[in-house]
């Protein structure tokens, strides 16, 4: 009988990249630029940077997505419990993102609160992108509350609040609280106003109280301690905010199911019905879009910063892999039509970091200017960075090849993350519209972006004709065929704009890919683009 041969001799592991140390902020030179070009507050977002690193923080996030949060309708008893049940990783970073001010730094007077708020968007969303959605909920819920200032002063200290407090009971009793959004319903879609959940004044009540009447197709973060929402009240269409408890028990918000959804799995989405569920009224009777909207926008931000995130985990894991991994006798890394796809993959994520960063800072400015900027960046940004997102990160995966295919890696999270930021807080098509309108009637918004682009203008012969033709091409607003078309290139033009002012390094080369017509439908496929230097900011060394 032979002996068993030792398994050194079948399974030699060679040609495998050694396990990659996170680092969020010493090795992200394209972050560190940027937040210093838009006057972010570095010091918490190093320091956020540095807790997402730790082995538990990443231990944590793979616990969050390989255990989805569970929905408990029932106790024992048969008693409504209407509960979502997390893993523990999920709790953890929540915390973490609570601690480091995420909901709360744009709203306590920090300088340059807004720009670093929208930088531990980008990080946290390459840790684990599912629990930035109750945070970036929390965190835009602040200023929509101002249209209620009773409202304001009971909840405004809890979601600000850097701490966390996972507890089931009445607002009073909580250190933090978080608060989430549920607007969609069936018949509606993005259409709002086609809603028919309906509110009724509770005369028993008293105080101001209402009572709503319906059911929602989509409520995000069904595990906050509130929502806003909107509801059909006899003048209209209203904006109200429903607690998940009362003083004396819980409110009727029935959890219907949770959705069953491609990504962002440590997020909990929910259906849920309102039988009779008791709300305050947040602004006008009849001005609920407008009361809302003040959220929504907030959140159009951190979606406009979210790929950004997701393209950057993707770059980093592919350019690792190229550096250790050798085919065909080289370093994958020294091969130049892979540094090509890699370095392309690059600049976008330069530009979707620049951009967003360059958007934060409009939303923490104090004049018109800043406002309007905000306001048609913010839609311009949000578009561009999502339609980019989902083939850079297949890029980087097909870059890392049948591995990057794998759970065990971030890829398939990442690649199945990729959509959503597009679908959340308007779909593409919503967001080039908005734009289009935002520009025909909002002065402020129209000028700030022609200011913008023109401050750019003399430093790139490139630029200087691409942006003359894009005026030529569209002298005003663009027809609602071509609001894609015109939303696109008003955003390439933004972005190397933003760039040329924060990133000479690299705003030479996103000119010359993006804005001379001489880049094809894939990455790799810019003509003559210096790979080097783009390379050498993605990772030190």
């Amino acid at each position: 009988m032979s002996e068993p041969r030792s398994d050194l001799a079948t399974h030699r592991v060679e040609n495998q990249p050694p396990p990659r140390v996170s680092d969020y902020w010493a090795s992200d030179a394209p972050l560190r630029q940027a937040l210093a070009a838009q006057g972010g507050a570095s010091a918490p977002v190093q320091a956020f940077a540095g807790r997402l690193a730790a082995p538990e923080m990443q231990a944590s996030a793979e616990a969050a997505r390989h255990h989805p949060p569970e929905l408990r309708v029932f106790d024992a008893g048969g008693r409504r419990l209407d509960e979502v049940v997390f893993d523990p990783g999920y709790h953890a970073l929540m915390r973490a993102g609570a601690e480091a001010g995420y909901a709360a730094i744009s709203h306590d007077g920090t300088a340059g609160g807004h720009v670093a708020h929208a930088a531990m968007v980008y990080l946290l969303s390459q840790v684990e992108p599912g629990v930035c959605c109750p945070l970036t909920m929390s965190h835009a819920a602040i200023p929509a509350l101002g249209a209620a200032p009773e409202l304001a002063e009971a909840w405004i200290p809890k979601l600000a609040a850097r701490a966390y407090d996972p507890a089931v009971r009445p607002l009073a009793g909580k250190r933090a609280a978080t608060l989430g959004m549920a607007m969609t319903e069936k018949q509606g879609g993005s259409d709002v106003r086609a809603n028919t959940t309906r509110a009724e004044p509770d005369g028993d009540a008293g105080g101001g109280a209402w009572r709503l009447t319906g059911h929602k197709w989509f409520c995000s973060a069904p595990m906050s301690d509130g929502f806003l929402t909107l509801a059909q009240a006899e003048g209209g269409l209203t904006c109200f905010l429903v607690p998940r408890w009362l003083e004396e028990g819980r409110n009727t918000i029935r959890l219907m199911r949770l959705k069953d959804k491609l990504g962002n799995r440590a997020n909990a989405s929910a259906e849920i019905e309102y039988d009779g569920a008791r709300a305050w009224r947040v602004g006008e009777e009849g001005q609920g879009v407008r009361a809302i909207i003040r959220m929504v926008h907030e959140t159009r931000l951190d979606t406009a910063m979210a790929p950004a995130g997701l393209m950057r985990a993707a770059l980093v894991h592919a350019v690792h892999w190229a550096r250790h991994r050798c085919a065909f006798q080289r370093r994958l890394i020294d091969q130049p039509l892979m540094r090509a796809v890699l370095a392309d993959i690059a600049l976008e994520v330069e530009g979707a970091l620049a951009l967003g960063l360059r958007v934060a800072r409009a939303f923490g400015g104090g004049t018109e200017a800043d406002a309007g900027f905000a306001r048609i960046g913010v839609a311009l940004a949000k578009y561009l960075n999502n339609k980019r997102a989902p083939c850079m990160i297949y890029e980087a995966m097909e870059a890392i090849g049948g591995s990057g295919y794998v759970e065990e890696t971030p890829m398939p999270m990442l690649y199945r993350e990729a959509p959503l930021n597009s679908i959340w807080e308007g779909s593409g098509n919503v967001i080039c519209l908005d734009a289009a309108r935002t520009l025909a009637r909002d002065e402020a918004a129209s000028g700030a972006l022609e200011a913008e682009l023109d401050a750019a203008r003399g430093g790139d012969a490139v630029f200087d004709a691409a942006l003359e033709a894009f005026r030529a091409r569209w002298p005003g607003p663009p027809p609602e065929a071509e609001a894609r078309a015109f939303a696109e290139r008003a955003a390439q033009l933004l972005t190397a704009a933003v760039l040329m002012d924060s990133a000479p390094d690299v705003a030479g080369a996103y000119v010359a890919a993006r804005l001379a017509g001489e880049h094809g439908l894939t990455a790799g496929t810019a003509r003559g683009l210096d790979t080097a230097p783009v390379l050498e900011r993605v990772l030190p060394g």
